[in-house]
């Protein structure tokens, strides 16, 4: 990790052309989902206030789409009139307000850009889809591509009228530049295609048309390396830099990877915790070597400021972007600048309330960081909490949902005890983290344990207070965050079952590490996390595993950001999955999978173990206890406890419970539909 010297260096100011940045610290582009009519909307713009306010030196907005044939959805954003410029100059006022800089990425989707909601085919250079059922596009022509240069030029003039500070044309992860510019992906015979020079052509005509229409400066954001056979190496884009930078005034290089392509390539544009730190830290370290005089920004799955700090200090990057820590922690900047790096709250790089949500067409949130998206709503009700009255509060239950209870109550100044079962915190988060590649998990309730131990929680460890504890207690509001319960349903004759515990504890981190033997069928109801990490875990350690779902895919609710890089390793490991399939017992060790679809059954002997990854039973009997009760203590019921869900809703559910205890004026409701 980077020493104090290191840390001050990236602090230190540096210059972009005539922009002058704080730090060397930015937030790069990222989807949010904020905007409303392809406009920019006033939660938006409080978003990025609220990183602005935390000390980062830039911020550059997420895709501002040129023309509508990219706009996709209409709660993305787009610049297709001069209507748009106030709502971003409100954008730009916000962020400056707090001594950061912004620049406006504009860019073109093209082939990706479903045309569903638009009722816009999607174009490209070629008519080749992004994936296995994806829409082809439409291969553009002369005048498309006449149509888009312009486009990009008009949208450079607008964002200069709302303010920005400068601009970042994007012609990476496989976006339209980067589809004309790719091999792969181009197949045009015209002056367009072919050659390097030809590909280059569109490139080099949006440049142009954007520094002829403004004075800003203007970066560029590529994809060093596409990962895909016959695409962009990092070879190939070195070369591409150059010739664009020998014919454009750049201000600098913004050096991300990957394509936007259903394959492996597209888990590493959003890289989870699988890949471990920094895992493309070498492709910014490449670029920085070709170009020592040209400003490099580094990017992706750096975690921290201390990591991010190494590669200045390495001069493998001039600025460094953390995306997904500022979603996490938009303060991150300040905190370290004032020698409170130890509040700074992780970043899990799981990928489930930022890009997990945008796939379902949602706004992002956060599991650590659930005022995502609502921070004008908590900073006003974080300064009237204080007039509450001040009560007596009992969580019960010590994973994520009840420590975020309890922090948040102990932040609204009510007196807070908080009660665990068992002899350490952590829930079923703790027992997640256990399980290889998924230990950054366990950095969500650290964090909130280390937080509600400075504020003052009152900890009980191995106490589960019954019904009179809590009544002879005096408390005047019990939070109820037991958890649930994990399945396993026996098989009669069949080969032992093991819930979702007993197989963390047995075959994925057991206290020996002899190798595993024989056959392991892990039952993936729900397609979560939970049985896929197992089932990757199990093969790690010798098992032949049979991932067996009912639905017609596997790991169905992962994102596909990470599932693309789940199903190389299951099956880099020779998992073999089974979807639309259920088990039949056939003897001791051997059962039968079968499903409505296939002609025969598959049997699978040498059966060790089965692993039921159903769905859990909500721990609830406190609650109900206390709900019955004609009179008594105002009781609250949030988590797994509540329904057997994600840690997403969990800590969300706990931090609203918490917070507005008592508090009937300000329904939880109006933190997220009223954001606008």
């Amino acid at each position: 990790m980077a020493n104090d010297g290191q840390l001050r260096s990236l602090l230190t100011p540096v210059s972009l052309g005539p922009v002058r940045l704080r730090n060397r610290v930015f937030v790069p582009g990222h989807t949010t989902n904020f905007g409303y009519r392809n406009q920019p909307t006033a939660r938006l713009a409080a978003y990025h206030a609220e990183r602005a306010r935390g000390g980062v030196g830039m911020i550059i907005t997420e895709a501002i789409r040129v023309h509508p044939t990219s706009a996709g959805r209409s709660i993305s954003l787009g610049s297709f009139s001069d209507a748009v410029i106030p709502a971003y100059r409100a954008v730009t006022d916000a962020v400056h307000e707090h001594g950061a800089r912004i620049f406006a990425q504009i860019m073109h989707a093209g082939r990706q850009a479903n045309g569903d909601a638009t009722r816009t085919a999607a174009w490209s250079s070629s008519p080749v889809p992004w994936a296995g059922g994806a829409h082809v596009p439409h291969a553009m022509g002369r005048q498309d591509i006449a149509v888009v240069v312009e486009a990009f030029a008009a949208a450079a003039r607008r964002m200069r009228s709302a303010g920005f500070d400068g601009l970042e044309v994007h012609a990476g992860h496989g976006h339209l530049l980067q589809q004309f510019l790719s091999p792969h992906t181009n197949q045009r015979t015209d002056d367009y295609g072919g050659s390097l020079d030809n590909r280059l052509r569109l490139t080099r005509e949006v440049l142009t048309a954007v520094t002829a229409a403004v004075d800003l400066p203007v970066g560029l954001r590529i994809s060093a390396d596409e990962f895909l056979p016959g695409g962009l190496d990092p070879d190939a884009m070195v070369e591409i830099v150059a010739r664009l930078r020998a014919d454009f005034p750049l201000c600098y290089v913004h050096v991300s990877h990957s394509a936007y392509h259903g394959s492996f390539t597209l888990a590493t544009q959003m890289a989870d915790m699988s890949f471990g730190h920094a895992p493309f830290r070498h492709h910014a370290a490449r670029f920085k070597r070709e170009f020592p005089d040209l400003p490099v920004l580094a990017v992706c799955r750096l975690d921290s400021l201390p990591e991010a700090a190494e590669l200045v200090a390495a001069g493998a990057a001039d600025l460094v972007g953390l995306a997904r820590p500022h979603i996490a922690d938009p303060h991150l900047v300040a905190k370290a600048s004032q020698g409170r790096q130890h509040e700074v709250r992780s970043c899990l790089a799981c990928n489930q309330g930022c890009i997990g949500r945008l796939e379902q067409s949602l706004p992002i949130s956060c599991v650590v960081n659930p005022e995502v998206g609502a921070e004008r709503e908590w900073r006003t009700a974080w300064s009237e909490l204080g007039g509450a009255p001040r009560r007596r509060v009992l969580v019960v239950g010590g994973g994520p949902a009840g420590l975020a209870a309890a922090v948040a109550a102990r932040r609204a100044g009510h007196h807070v005890d908080l009660a665990e079962a068992g002899d350490a915190l952590g829930g079923q988060v703790a027992l997640a983290a256990r399980v290889p590649g998924r230990e950054r998990l366990g950095l969500l309730t650290r964090d909130l344990a280390a937080e509600a131990d400075a504020g003052g929680v009152r900890i009980r460890l191995g106490w589960r207070p019954g019904l009179a504890e809590v009544l002879d207690g005096g408390y005047h509001a019990v939070i109820v965050a037991t958890g649930a319960r994990a399945a396993r349903r026996p098989l009669p004759g069949g080969p032992p079952v093991l819930d979702l515990p007993q197989a963390v504890t047995r075959l994925v981190a057991p206290a020996d590490d002899t190798p595993l033997t024989g056959a392991y069928v892990v039952l993936d109801d729900e397609g979560t996390w939970a049985a896929a990490s197992l089932a990757e875990g199990i093969a790690r350690r010798g098992g032949r595993v049979h991932l067996v779902s009912p639905s017609a895919g596997i790991a169905t609710r992962i994102t596909t950001y990470s599932r693309l890089a789940l199903l190389k390793r299951l099956a880099d490991l020779r998992v073999a999955a089974h979807p639309m399939r259920s088990l039949r017992v056939v003897d001791a060790t051997t059962v039968a999978l079968t499903g409505p679809l296939a002609h025969a059954e598959v049997t699978v002997t040498d059966v060790t173990a089965v692993v039921d990854a159903g769905s859990a039973v909500a721990v609830d009997d406190l609650y109900r206890q206390l709900d019955a009760l004609p009179e008594g203590p105002s009781v609250h019921l949030v988590g797994d406890a509540n329904a057997p869900r994600t840690a997403l809703e969990a800590v969300y559910e706990g931090r609203l419970a918490g917070a507005f205890l008592g508090r009937h004026d300000t329904p939880a409701a109006e933190l997220v539909t009223h954001a606008h």
